[in-house]
């Protein structure tokens, strides 16, 4: 159950309502932090059944952690909702349906091997042609939500990519100033292969050496989304245990990886390994910023809009470290999006699972970057490009999207955006 100490830390004062996109939604007080920690509280009391309308409530959380960020007395709902979900999955039998495409989801996700070979038939699907026509002939429309969701989503794919690969060792440009190691991610890894190419550039030329473990799998950020804690244990004491442990810093170019990766000493307590690789995640913005710049920056004449990822802003609290960075470019007119903290509608396999919620999230967030007027989208994680370019294609209308890493590493080499 959900710890009861935690639970009791809400006064119920109403602060998360504003900050809760679901709440946004359909202004249904159990679709709020506070309502969900009622739900909490009842179960915990034994005043309430772990049935299908209680589930509900917290399946439709996206666990963005703004209300984390309002709430005025501290209350910990991220590790509130994290252990109620895991105490869902362990005590909840989800219909068949529901078992099968989560199972889906986890059988492949976590696992950047087979997510490339899916990638390679992506890529067939995209180039014979069939894509175009499936579209065209608006097939997704009958398929049931959670499948038409999937091929919504789904990024292009070039050979480029997919015979992308990473060096083992990147040595530093000039005198070396730390020894860092690099998460290459899943996702990541395997649909954003330049996102990784170009924080390796940027670090090495800011005097860093990078080391990319081969051996490195997912670090279960996905996994304990859904509840899945065992699973996302086993994968996070792997992946720490992929690593040298002499390493000034851990790098992370994923939002969702970073927050997950900090708090590996809730997780894995009394595990030393753990804690003290936990204490060195850095974001790669976060890290950047903290380091004296030292590779010049060429001019990007160019006007971008920031957007916040959820898991960056309100679970590492990193806000100001990539807009820092990003105003160091000569030239770059950054401009801010209205409720730039509130969620895209992507948070980790949400969009999957709850895709009209997700959609509903994900329009308010479109609309404003549309009134920003922006010539580049930068975003710090790849669930929020993905979820952001989705909705820009169905409604007929393309963005240039980059990671704040990307548009670093264009600028020290003075080339364009890819």
């Amino acid at each position: 159950m959900a710890e009861r100490k935690l639970i009791d830390e809400c006064v119920h004062c109403g602060f998360c309502l504003p900050a809760c996109p679901t709440y946004h939604n359909w202004g249904e007080e159990m679709d709020s932090p506070r309502g969900r920690i009622y739900l909490m509280k009842g179960l915990t009391d034994g005043k309430l059944p772990l049935n299908e309308n209680v589930v509900a409530h917290f399946d439709a959380c996206l666990g963005c952690m703004a209300c984390v960020t309002a709430c005025p007395s501290g209350v910990k709902y991220d590790a509130l909702i994290e252990e109620q979900r895991a105490e869902v999955e362990a005590g909840y039998r989800r219909g068949l349906g529901d078992r099968l495409f989560r199972a889906l989801i986890f059988a492949l996700f976590p696992h950047p091997t087979r997510l490339r070979i899916a990638a390679f038939f992506q890529f067939l699907y995209a180039k014979t042609g069939l894509r175009w026509l499936v579209r065209a002939l608006r097939l997704p429309s009958l398929l049931p939500p959670r499948i038409a969701q999937l091929e919504k989503l789904m990024p292009d794919v070039s050979a480029r990519i997919l015979a992308a690969r990473l060096p083992e060792v990147v040595l530093a440009i000039g005198e070396r100033r730390a020894r860092v190691g690099l998460l290459s991610g899943c996702v990541q890894r395997v649909y954003f292969p330049d996102v990784n190419a170009a924080t390796l550039r940027v670090l090495a030329a800011e005097g860093c050496e990078v080391v990319v473990p081969k051996a490195q799998g997912c670090c279960g950020a996905l996994s304990l989304h859904a509840g899945r804690d065992g699973e996302a244990r086993e994968l996070a004491r792997a992946l720490v245990a992929s690593f040298p442990d002499d390493l000034d810093a851990i790098i992370v170019n994923a939002a969702g990886c970073g927050s997950h990766l900090k708090t590996l000493s809730r997780w894995l307590r009394g595990d030393a390994r753990a804690e003290a690789f936990a204490a060195k995640v850095r974001d790669v913005t976060e890290f950047l910023a903290a380091l004296p710049a030292r590779a010049p920056r060429h001019a990007m004449a160019i006007r971008a809009a920031y957007h916040d990822a959820c898991h960056l802003r309100h679970a590492q609290r990193i806000v100001e470290e990539p807009r820092e960075l990003l105003r160091g470019i000569p030239e770059l007119q950054l401009v801010e999006i209205t409720d730039s903290d509130q969620c895209c509608g992507s948070a980790g396999i949400y969009n999957l699972v709850e895709p009209e919620s997700a959609r509903q999230i994900g329009e308010r967030k479109v609309a404003n970057v549309l009134e920003a007027a922006p010539q580049l989208l930068i975003s710090a994680n790849p669930g929020c490009t993905l979820q952001i370019q989705s909705i820009l294609r169905d409604r007929g209308l393309s963005l240039r999207a980059a990671h704040p890493v990307e548009v670093l590493d264009a600028s020290i080499r003075g080339t364009a955006l890819a």
